[in-house]
């Protein structure tokens, strides 16, 4: 009971005392709360994959800085991946997520770009639309005057420039000319040099390196122009140079060579300097046998004249075709007399009309009249043009083969003249006019494909480096063109002539040659203290294998070349790939790949020159995917042609006569 009294007894004292406290306390400020630290969050939004956090002294987040706008205002763009054309892709394709930033110098550039590609004038930069439309797009841009962007057409055209000489002077790529020449209306001499080779991607280049007027067409003015263009780009280093078969290329090819030789090229190589075109001789051979293809030709030819000469007559023309029920894709065209594939474009797509033709006739009274009863194609007549179709056909896809331009063609030079050669003995062995035909062709074949020894071995070198055929068929096809005795005679100075080429790129890059087991070379021979027991050490073996190496002995070992063509050839594949294939046994065969891609390079046909004469399009800027149209333009004419007629409502007037 005590204790529970005195407890309570004692109670007072500890509330005054608790009071006291209390009233001093209050006397005093309070301190200020301690602020409670936040906690750190782990940032899991895959937006922060594109932003920079920026934090404050203590490490927090106080906000984000974009990765791709720097210190500009940026847009969102969705660019589309290009086609195989070098267009944009259409809708739906896949594309790149990217930002846009107003630049003035870029848009600049890409206008200057957009001039050149499409050949515009430099005045459409002052164009009221032009500016409407620029004002539309970008507000912000400030549009440069036709003076400036001549400037920086020149200055774009200064930087290419500059950029393939330095390639040229510093590469030790050989290069590979067409050249070509033209007189202008005005009776000016033009000349044009293309350098064709094979980049360090296995690319194939083409680029126009001069188009210039020169004084005359005579073998030496030539020469000494190509020499002065070839010294202003560096060029020393050429490798082949194609021409068509005119008498003065003989000249200026007889005067380079000597020059070459002084540039520093070999013997070897120069014995190579002059490929003629084949485009050139398979128009001389085609015409020889268009001479005798008798008066149906002719007869179609002013048929197809006559109902083109008018807008009426062609539209009746069509008419008739959309009664009969006759569907063709090709429309009329003429064609010009000096170019047989022209005139094989003509009689091909006039075929397809044989019927209508018969009716028109009998419709249009003038046709009879002004062409004569007797210069009427009739049943005969479409007979002989059937086969004289099928027989241009093939000559027609031939020289659409050796003028293509995204694709080499050395290698299918023999093989080409192979199945001419088939072709033509084909036609001599027919009993009709074919067979006057064919002889006419083989006279001008044999010209200059029957003497092999006067063509250039490398068509038979390019063959041999492609894989698809090697050595395989070669002795065959020498021995169908020119006999047994001489096929095989020709087929070893071929051997010989590839041997001693290689052996000169080696001179030129020396590399070790190829072991005989070339996948795991055999291990160096190393002699040590140390005494193998049970197998001879071999010392004597081990000294004369390193003498015949010394000595060059080649019975030890195997050229990159003996090598290559060892191997079994690449199955036919119409997706194979030769450049492709090529640049993956790169490694494989280091010397032997140079000498590849210099043989590869060459051109068969000067179309790459002439087609700067004739069309447009030849910029370094163009995507090197853009092929040469030999007939360029037909479709679109053919095109327009059908839209107006259909059009047409009178059938007068609103049909221009568009030439073909």
């Amino acid at each position: 009971m005590e204790s529970i009294s005195g407890l309570s007894g004692s109670q007072p004292e500890v509330e005054a005392t608790a009071v006291e406290t209390n009233t001093s306390q209050s006397q005093q400020p309070l301190p200020p709360p301690v602020p409670k630290k936040r906690k750190v969050v782990e940032t899991r939004s895959p937006v922060w994959d594109h932003f920079e956090k920026i934090k404050d002294s203590e490490g927090i987040v106080i906000k984000g800085k974009c990765l791709y706008c720097d210190t500009r205002q940026s847009l969102l763009t969705f660019q589309r991946e290009p086609s195989s054309a070098g267009t944009e892709s259409s809708e739906g394709s896949k594309g790149v997520l990217g930002t846009w930033v107003f630049d003035q110098d870029l848009i600049r550039r890409a206008l200057a770009e957009m001039i050149i590609l499409d050949e515009l004038p430099f005045r459409i930069v002052e164009g009221q639309g032009f500016r409407k439309f620029v004002f539309v797009c970008c507000p912000r841009f400030k549009i440069p005057s036709r003076w400036t962007i001549s400037r920086d057409i020149f200055k774009i055209f200064s930087d290419e420039r500059l950029n393939l000489k330095k390639f040229f002077r510093t590469s030790s790529q050989r290069v590979s000319i067409t050249t070509d020449t033209w007189t202008s209306v005005q009776r000016i001499n033009y000349m044009c040099i293309t350098a064709h080779f094979i980049n360090s991607e296995w690319k194939l280049q083409k680029k126009i390196i001069s188009f210039v007027p020169i004084y005359s067409h005579k073998g030496e003015s030539i020469a000494k122009a190509l020499e002065s263009y070839l010294m202003d780009w560096g060029l020393k280093s050429v490798f082949s140079v194609t021409v068509d078969n005119a008498s003065s290329n003989d000249t200026a090819l007889g005067f380079l060579k000597k020059k070459f030789v002084s540039w520093g090229c070999t013997a070897v190589r120069n014995k190579y300097l002059h490929m003629r075109c084949i485009a050139h001789i398979l128009n001389l051979v085609v015409q020889d046998g268009l001479k005798e293809s008798g008066s149906a030709v002719k007869k179609v030819r002013d048929s197809v004249r006559y109902v083109r000469s008018s807008p009426a007559r062609l539209q009746r023309f069509r008419e008739l075709a959309d009664v009969m029920g006759v569907v063709a894709k090709k429309s009329l065209c003429l064609d010009i007399p000096t170019r047989w594939n022209s005139t094989y474009m003509m009689l091909s797509a006039a075929l397809l009309y044989e019927k209508v033709f018969e009716e028109y006739a009998s419709s249009d009274s003038g046709f009879k009249s002004d062409l004569g009863e007797n210069n009427i194609p009739n049943f005969m007549d479409w007979e002989t043009i059937s086969g004289l179709v099928q027989i241009l056909k093939s000559f027609y896809e031939m020289t659409v083969r050796i003028s293509g331009s995204l694709y080499v063609t050395s290698n299918t030079f023999f093989s080409e003249i192979s199945d001419l050669s088939c072709l033509l003995s084909n036609m001599v062995e027919v009993d009709d006019s074919v067979k006057l035909m064919g002889t006419n062709m083989r006279a001008k074949f044999d010209k200059y494909w029957g003497e092999p020894e006067k063509m250039n071995f490398l068509i038979f070198y390019a063959n041999i480096l492609d894989p698809w055929d090697k050595i395989e068929y070669m002795p065959i096809q020498f021995t169908q063109l020119y006999g047994e005795d001489k096929g095989k005679t020709m087929f070893d100075k071929v051997v010989v002539g590839l041997k001693e080429l290689f052996q000169d790129y080696v001179s030129c890059f020396p590399v070790q040659s190829v072991p005989k087991n070339y996948a795991k070379s055999a291990p160096s021979v190393i002699i040590s203290d140390c005494v193998s027991v049970g197998k001879p050490q071999a010392l004597l073996k081990s000294q004369i294998k390193k003498q015949k190496l010394g000595t060059g002995d080649l019975s030890m070992k195997r050229t990159e070349l003996e090598v290559y063509l060892s191997e079994v050839i690449v199955d036919d594949e119409d997706s194979f790939d030769l450049l492709r294939w090529c640049k993956l046994n790169y490694d494989r065969f280091p010397v032997l790949s140079k000498m590849v891609r210099d043989v590869l390079a060459v051109p068969i046909s000067t179309v790459a020159s002439e087609s700067a004469f004739s069309t447009s399009g030849r910029d370094w800027l163009r995507l090197a995917n853009q092929p040469i149209s030999v007939e360029e333009n037909i479709e679109d004419v053919e095109r327009i042609e059908k839209e107006l007629c259909s059009t047409s409502t009178t059938g007068v007037g609103l049909l221009p006569t568009i030439p073909v």
